[in-house]
């Protein structure tokens, strides 16, 4: 029958979720490129057939580990903006090391598959959107008087000095860190009411 959709194996079942692990698993200790349909296969103990069953093409499995990882990180900011010290707890988010090896790969995947690419780039604008609302939300009016930044500008510059301060971290680069971290905090400290 031509034209016909291609039967995909269920989202929900255990089998899919031990590809996604085992395709996780790879990536963070042999880099993306490392996630072949066969190693893939290989590491989850299955056929790469079966994988294929799951993830019909290589871009399908990348960008349901990326949906992954975008889920993990809204996860942990939705925890810090429930926080009782959002912005302290976001700036915290941007800082944390744990998510390095695997936020440099999808970066680097990012580089070479548009379908990631292009998912990254709405994910990212959202979650943007939703600290900027959020900044916008607490710090009012204050922003603008104490640092003369607006949301957008404060959520970016956050984003980007935590971003820097991991990624040269992560080569064992740390000169100027410490400094950076007391500037972002005397902000901070002028920024929210004492507590």
């Amino acid at each position: 029958m031509a034209g016909a959709a291609r039967r995909v194996g269920a989202e929900t079942s255990a089998t899919r979720a031990r590809i996604v692990e085992a395709t996780v698993g790879l990536i963070r200790d042999e880099g993306y490129a490392a996630a072949s349909t066969r190693r893939v296969a290989a590491r989850a103990g299955l056929k790469p057939s079966l994988v294929h069953y799951y993830f019909p093409t290589t871009d399908d499995l990348l960008l349901e580990v990326c949906r992954q990882g975008a889920a993990d990180s809204d996860r942990m900011i939705d925890e810090a903006l429930n926080s009782d010290d959002p912005v302290r707890a976001l700036w915290g988010f941007f800082i944390d090391t744990s998510r390095t090896a695997m936020s440099l790969e999808f970066m680097a995947l990012a580089n070479h598959r548009p379908a990631v690419r292009e998912m990254m780039a709405e994910h990212s604008a959202a979650m943007r959107q939703r600290q900027v609302d959020l900044l916008g939300h607490l710090l009012g009016d204050r922003i603008k008087a104490v640092e003369g930044f607006d949301p957008a500008g404060l959520s970016l510059i956050l984003a980007g000095i935590g971003r820097c301060l991991v990624m040269e971290e992560a080569l064992g680069v740390e000169a100027g860190h410490g400094e950076a971290r007391a500037i972002v905090e005397s902000w901070l400290d002028r920024l929210l009411p004492s507590g």
